[in-house]
């Protein structure tokens, strides 16, 4: 096995998320407990790489603080930041130049859980001899999506952006497999799409780019309500209703379920009935709120005998 390196895209500003991501970015939201990226760095981890570069932008201070160097996570963490977008092509080129493996590199977008098998698609990569390797799943609707098309092999045969009548419900699913001499292609400092120019230019010039096809779990976390679907998928795959995390304290008479997170010191309030929702730390919910699919900012104080769905508090 080759020693496997990965470049995690958590550069975006996660406009679709606000007011969430207002002074957070999208990458290091809680899911679950813990920021988004950490899930991603696990399954990094996981599959045998072992070193990983995080692509940062919007907020980049905000990333090493949490993640250091990886010593608590059993990785390698590095870091490269851009001064100014660069494009999904472009942070590659960038984040690359941080890497000390040479061996084949996963490039993970920095919105995408996903349950697939990190793994399997090295192996697949390695035993194909591709220069690409992309992780492709299905959906009912490929509209919104990139849709991909394959010969019998498996090998791409093209690729199709967001379109009215997608020719196939298989998409791109945001996890690919590089080797170096690929990505040392991608012009460095420039602002490029992967998506669409590194990939058409590669078929064009007829390069081995393989799809990997996992319908695992698989979801996009770019919108609020992606955002809390995920949170709740996770915690409620543990087999629990909630998750309460250290220092929380929930009244007797509270009732907490579908997948609820309670943040660090957060305080339920007696008879507060919460469904769905993620409860920042600090949070202190009323006596006899009813809270169901809504988002409570740290420190936010909901009032008493609050009725509240699908809402925003303190952000």
């Amino acid at each position: 096995m080759q020693n496997r390196s990965a470049i995690l895209l958590v550069g975006g500003r996660g406009t679709r998320l606000a007011p969430l991501t207002n002074n957070t970015p999208k990458p290091m939201l809680q899911v679950a407990g813990v920021p988004f990226t950490e899930h991603q760095i696990i399954k990094a981890r996981d599959a045998g790489i072992s070193e990983i570069v995080l692509a940062t932008s919007f907020k980049a201070e905000l990333f090493e603080p949490y993640f250091g160097d990886g010593t608590d996570f059993g990785i390698s963490i590095k870091y490269a930041v851009e001064e100014v977008a660069l494009g999904t092509g472009g942070a590659i080129s960038n984040a690359a130049q941080a890497l000390s493996g040479t061996g084949p590199v996963a490039i993970f977008n920095g919105d995408v859980l996903s349950g697939h098998d990190l793994g399997a698609q090295f192996d697949f990569h390695e035993a194909k001899g591709a220069d690409v390797t992309l992780f492709l799943t299905e959906v009912e609707d490929a509209r919104a999506f990139g849709a991909v098309e394959l010969d019998e092999s498996g090998r791409v045969s093209a690729f199709n952006e967001k379109m009215e009548n997608p020719p196939t419900n298989i998409i791109n699913a945001g996890c690919y497999i590089f080797n170096r001499e690929i990505i040392s292609t991608i012009p460095f400092g420039k602002v490029v799409s992967v998506e669409r120019e590194t990939f058409p230019n590669l078929l064009a010039t007829g390069a081995r780019v393989f799809g990997f096809i996992d319908t695992s779990y698989w979801l996009d976390i770019g919108t609020p309500s992606a955002l809390l679907k995920a949170s709740r998928d996770l915690v409620l795959a543990t087999g629990k209703e909630f998750m309460a995390l250290e220092g929380s304290k929930i009244s007797s008479s509270a009732s907490i379920t579908g997948g609820t997170v309670i943040g660090r010191s957060a305080q339920i309030a007696a008879d507060a009935q919460i469904s769905g929702c993620v409860i920042g730390d600090g949070a202190v919910i009323g006596a006899g709120a009813r809270l169901t699919d809504c988002f409570v900012a740290e420190g936010f104080e909901v009032p008493t005998q609050v009725i509240s769905f699908d809402n925003y508090f303190g952000f």
